[in-house]
């Protein structure tokens, strides 16, 4: 690796916030470990384009972080190839489904919990035992205000958020003693395409006036908010920090 900051491990990076977040700690000299679950040759590319543009060391991964194997082969992969662990990690990776609760499948309900809540697990487990041996490590999981107040119609996504929330609560302080970090990222709406692929131009302008700010976050927003979030004192552990333009 170069004299960067990072590495940073990303989940769900090849779309939507993951690809914002990445842009923007590679602005900001971060060298990144990339991956996603499908997309790996668009990953591909974006990670050399990064590694180009920003002068950074960037590496996409494929894995299914809702998988547990996969997770385990992910970080033996990038130990093999990089040999550094990573030393903040962003559980962005995650799905929706929208719809009443009863018109929801039970492998649809576990495929939202192993998407958006198993995956937080299973990348946590592999990463913490090599923070904790360096002393040191931030952990930034990507929520929703939907895991604060629950959203009619999005049940299953609001309870992996949920979970998310109490996960990082909880984990923050198991690993305070060890100096490291975990905090959570609440969203509002932000202009990304799983939102767009259930919300009409129509709708998301009328979400858009119910929002003090009067208009919907962008992926670049949260990016630079999980930098600053990076770059926190160490003091600040077990939060969950609302991003919505002051709307809920």
């Amino acid at each position: 690796m170069n004299s960067n900051k990072g590495p940073v491990l990303i989940t769900g990076a090849s779309r939507g916030i993951g690809k914002a977040i990445a842009e923007v700690f590679a602005k900001n000299g971060y060298n990144l470990y990339l991956c996603c679950k499908n997309s790996i040759e668009s990953l591909n590319e974006f990670s050399e384009k990064l590694s180009t543009m920003y002068k950074i060391t960037s590496h996409a991964f494929q894995c299914d972080v809702s998988d547990e194997n996969s997770v385990i082969s992910l970080f033996i992969s990038i130990m093999d190839k990089c040999g550094q662990s990573p030393e903040i990690v962003i559980n962005n990776a995650g799905i929706a489904w929208y719809g009443l609760l009863t018109d929801m499948t039970s492998d649809e309900w576990h495929k939202v919990m192993s998407t958006n809540l198993d995956s937080v697990f299973h990348v946590c487990k592999n990463a913490v035992p090599y923070m904790v041996r360096n002393g040191h490590g931030k952990i930034i999981n990507i929520s929703s205000v939907w895991g604060n107040v629950g959203a009619s119609c999005e049940v299953a996504y609001s309870a992996s958020k949920g979970g998310v929330n109490s996960f990082t609560k909880a984990l923050a302080k198991e690993l305070a003693p060890s100096g490291i970090q975990v905090n959570a990222i609440s969203c509002g709406v932000i202009d990304t395409e799983m939102n767009r692929s259930h919300l009409s131009e129509e709708n998301l302008n009328e979400l858009a006036s119910e929002i003090p700010a009067d208009r919907i976050g962008t992926p670049e927003e949260v990016g630079e908010f999980a930098v600053s979030l990076a770059s926190s004192p160490s003091y600040l552990t077990g939060q969950i920090i609302t991003i919505d333009g002051g709307w809920i």
